[in-house]
């Protein structure tokens, strides 16, 4: 008997689900009343654009034996644990279990990756990898914007597209954290690389280490003397260190008198109190 439960616990594990998550069961949606796999499932299907609250979920349909029942792992029916891991806070079952879930307090949602491998950052609101823990630039719900190269949910407010508003935050999608301490998808990340973009597209903060790649544009103006001034006096404003100087315009740009980077741009001149 014994056996025939266990048996029963484990039935069809990974036999069901949808593109997102193996499961063995459906989700009916409080919002609309219809029935689907998961949340992501219901999301891409609205015309209308609504989104389905993950914790708001009270009842599911177990595939096995197509009992509606309230939110449990296993279904009180036929015994089958409807996902290997469950999480009564999020409503979330799965039966990949290799992808290491995890529920965060502080966040409110499971994430997927082992919990020894993250922390939670209390000023940008979201998990980090361990390897970043006081080695990234805070920045205050960092996670909660939109990714900046893609704008993935300002798509969506546009008549007749299907995307729908994500954040990076809850984003099915693996992200990247820059030096300045902006975000973005990973995969947004490396096409801004092929297209030789090595700064930020918020900030303007290079993503990279440039100190070699300056001392050798300093090389290159020295001996090309592209130093000599043309165009008189003008203003700037240096991505790196934020200071506003006054410098003299040259052909190779401008160097920040401050912290001595090329990574400027020019501005109007301040207006200084009467």
């Amino acid at each position: 008997m014994e056996l025939d439960d266990a048996s029963r616990h484990g039935f069809g594990r990974m036999g069901f689900g949808c593109k997102h998550y193996r499961r063995r069961c459906r989700i009916r949606a409080p919002c609309c009343n219809d029935v689907f796999h998961c949340r992501h499932c219901h999301n891409e299907s609205t015309k209308d654009g609504h989104e389905l609250d993950r914790h708001a979920v009270e009842s599911v349909i177990c595939l096995v034996c197509d009992t509606e029942q309230p939110v449990a792992q296993v279904c009180y029916n036929c015994g089958v644990c409807m996902g290997e891991y469950f999480c009564s806070a999020c409503k979330f079952f799965d039966d990949d279990v290799d992808r290491e879930h995890f529920h965060c307090q502080d966040c409110g949602i499971c994430r997927v990756g082992g919990k020894d491998n993250f922390f939670h950052c209390e000023k940008c609101g979201s998990c980090y990898s361990v390897s970043l823990r006081d080695k990234h630039c805070c920045i205050e719900n960092s996670m909660k914007n939109n990714c900046p190269i893609c704008y993935e949910s300002l798509m969506y407010e546009t008549v007749d597209r299907h995307h729908k508003c994500m954040y990076l935050f809850d984003s099915l999608r693996e992200t990247s954290v820059l030096r300045c301490g902006h975000t973005m998808h990973l995969q947004c990340f490396h096409e801004m690389l092929k297209h030789d973009k090595f700064s930020c597209p918020i900030c303007s903060m290079p993503i990279f280490d440039m100190d070699k790649f300056l001392r050798a544009l300093d090389a290159e103006i020295e001996a090309n003397m592209l130093h000599i001034d043309y165009m008189g006096k003008g203003w700037i404003v240096c991505n790196d260190c934020r200071d506003t100087t006054q410098v003299y315009a040259r052909v190779a740009g401008h160097k920040c008198c401050h912290c001595q980077s090329h990574n400027t741009c020019r501005v109007a001149a301040p207006v200084l109190p009467a």
